[in-house]
């Protein structure tokens, strides 16, 4: 069943950020993964939420997503995100019909 990681990042550091944000990409083909969403435009339909940068990675499974989290090479990075932004980051599995 397909797994999303969903983020929402509000970048402090663009320096630190962009370096992440550039490796990012190449540590989900491994995992399947692939990006849906990744910043742009975002509109507030109801409530009060405002996000500052959406990212939405679907993985095939919420293991391969785990996998993808915990690997040597997205761990060797991750730390640019954390230094470089304050994110809040969820795992949610998909639907299947």
């Amino acid at each position: 069943m397909p797994s999303y990681c969903i983020a929402n990042i509000e970048v402090h550091t663009p320096d630190i950020y962009d370096s992440y944000r550039r490796q990012t990409a190449g540590t989900l083909p491994k995992f399947g993964g692939r990006f849906l969403v990744r910043g742009g435009v975002t509109e507030v339909a109801e409530g009060s939420w405002q996000p500052a940068r959406l990212v939405v990675i679907e993985f095939p499974s919420m293991d391969d997503l785990q996998a993808w989290y915990r690997s040597p090479e997205y761990q060797a990075i991750v730390r640019g995100r954390r230094e470089g932004a304050r994110s809040d980051v969820v795992f949610v599995e998909g639907f299947a019909p």
